[in-house]
């Protein structure tokens, strides 16, 4: 969702030498000294780990000629994992029907920054849960995070290839 500056800067260089090796960038996350970048192949939504290698190879390379990161830093390229983080648009199209919790930046009316249920979907940049406490609706812009609950339903869906996948 959100992203630091020296992230949005990174991705900016990341995204067509991962592209041109056939993934997508799911997340980038900087701190504490580690890089971490989540891609995938977008017809699958998997990333093995010798393709995790190549990407860590050609980006390291990048990364070292650009020097965006003028620190040390430990590189980590892996996949979203089945209970991936939810951070472009169409993830929140693609991932409904399934949980998830979401964190806001700020808290809602209620003072609540946490929620979790069932995401229903996108409308008009807004994501909607169905809580316990009835249908929630949230801007892509306030979400801190979002991410799908590892259930019996995910992992049932996963393994039988019935949990959506890019169609980029």
């Amino acid at each position: 969702m959100k992203q630091s500056p020296i992230e949005q800067q990174i991705e900016a260089l990341a995204r067509p030498v991962v592209q041109e090796l056939g993934f997508d960038i799911v997340q980038i996350r900087f701190q504490s000294e580690v890089l971490e970048i989540l891609a995938e192949d977008p017809k699958t939504g998997k990333i093995g780990i010798d393709d995790c290698a190549d990407v860590s190879r050609k980006l390291a390379a990048l990364l070292d000629e650009k020097d965006p990161i003028k620190s040390a830093y430990r590189l980590e390229v892996g996949s979203p994992g089945i209970d991936r983080p939810l951070t472009r648009p169409e993830d929140f199209t693609r991932y409904s029907g399934f949980e998830t919790k979401i964190e806001l930046d700020t808290p809602g009316e209620t003072g609540q920054k946490r929620f979790r249920g069932v995401l229903t979907g996108l409308n008009e940049g807004r994501a909607t849960l169905e809580t316990e406490d009835g249908a929630k609706e949230f801007e892509l812009a306030n979400i801190a995070k979002a991410r799908l609950v590892m259930t019996d339903e995910l992992m049932e869906a996963s393994k039988n290839g019935e949990v959506p996948r890019n169609m980029n």
